[in-house]
């Protein structure tokens, strides 16, 4: 691969990264509080009248939507936008180096596996996915504290800066790379998020190919075709979060500031103890709903930018 075939992909990746973020962004912030222990703050306890006579508390898992609605009570609606800085910030380098790591990687992979095989595909996510995750773990640290800050209407909010300060006297260098070993193990998400990807990508260009031979038409890109790239992206990517989502929890509980929680597996086993199997999966709903939408507009961007750019 070229030096400007890898300029195009970094840009094409972090063009792609960036406008999902944005538009995606009030979603996140939802999302990470429901999947943190500070989730109890949205809790609503419920009276239920013992056998005794005693009143003992119930603990109701709150939904998104009731989440959203004390957010924007409590908070305002600038509190759903906590932690877009840093996102801005690391999205587009994360997703640069994860296209530009992934691209390079298959490109040299086809040489030694058969061309655009799923062993490709899979070792190639991989290794892009742990190079971006360890090049940007510090500025999703970050933003992840950002998101958990809730504080009232009125009061002073927690700056990007403050935060990077109060990390490194707490807890040092260390500590902006706390939930780390989960992205490690979130990397499956992203390697079957792409050996689907690009099966039904191909699957589509061989169509688009045998309908292209039968009409004699020359083969041009339509808007049907980055239709398909982002249904393809959104079916892709709602099999593997659903499948690979507890490391998400896991990742934010290792974020959060002053906690119990040590060690991914020490994590794991200590939310599923003390809130059970269900709670590995709080937030799900908000995270597909941010996350398909997400992904198509941040693959579509990516295959159109790279189109654009190849002439």
């Amino acid at each position: 691969m070229s030096q400007r075939d890898t300029l195009v992909h970094l840009f094409a990746g972090g063009c792609g990264g960036t406008v999902g973020a944005v538009l995606t962004c009030p979603l996140e912030v939802v999302k990470t509080r429901l999947q943190s222990s500070s989730v109890t703050l949205y809790i609503s306890e419920v009276q239920l009248n013992a056998m005794a006579g005693a009143s003992v508390n119930r603990i109701v898992s709150p939904g998104p939507l009731h989440c959203l609605k004390v957010i924007l009570e409590k908070e305002g609606p600038r509190s759903l936008f906590r932690g877009l800085g840093p996102n801005i910030v690391g999205v587009a380098p994360s997703r640069a180096i994860y296209f530009a790591a992934y691209s390079n990687c298959k490109e040299k992979l086809n040489g030694v596996f058969d061309p655009d095989s799923t062993q490709v595909h899979m070792i190639s996510a991989a290794m892009a996915g742990f190079t971006s995750i360890t090049a940007t773990n510090p500025i999703w640290l970050i933003k992840t504290r950002l998101q958990l800050d809730a504080r009232n209407r009125g009061e002073r909010r927690m700056g990007a800066f403050e935060c990077v300060s109060k990390v490194y006297h707490t807890d040092g260098l260390k500590g902006f790379y706390r939930g780390m070993s989960a992205s490690y193990a979130g990397i499956s998400e992203t390697v079957i998020h792409f050996v689907i990807y690009e099966s039904i990508k191909q699957r589509l260009l061989e169509y688009k190919t045998a309908s292209t031979m039968e009409s004699d038409d020359e083969s041009v890109k339509e808007a049907s075709d980055f239709v398909g790239m982002m249904l393809a992206a959104a079916t892709s990517k709602t099999c593997a979060t659903t499948i690979a989502y507890p490391h998400e929890v896991v990742r934010t509980r290792l974020r959060e500031e002053g906690t119990k929680y040590r060690s991914f597996f020490q994590t794991l086993s200590l939310v599923v103890q003390e809130e059970g199997y269900g709670s590995l999966y709080r937030g799900l709903t908000t995270h597909l709903v941010r996350q398909i939408p997400n992904t198509a507009i941040m693959m579509a961007t990516y295959e159109l930018v790279v189109y654009l750019l190849n002439g």
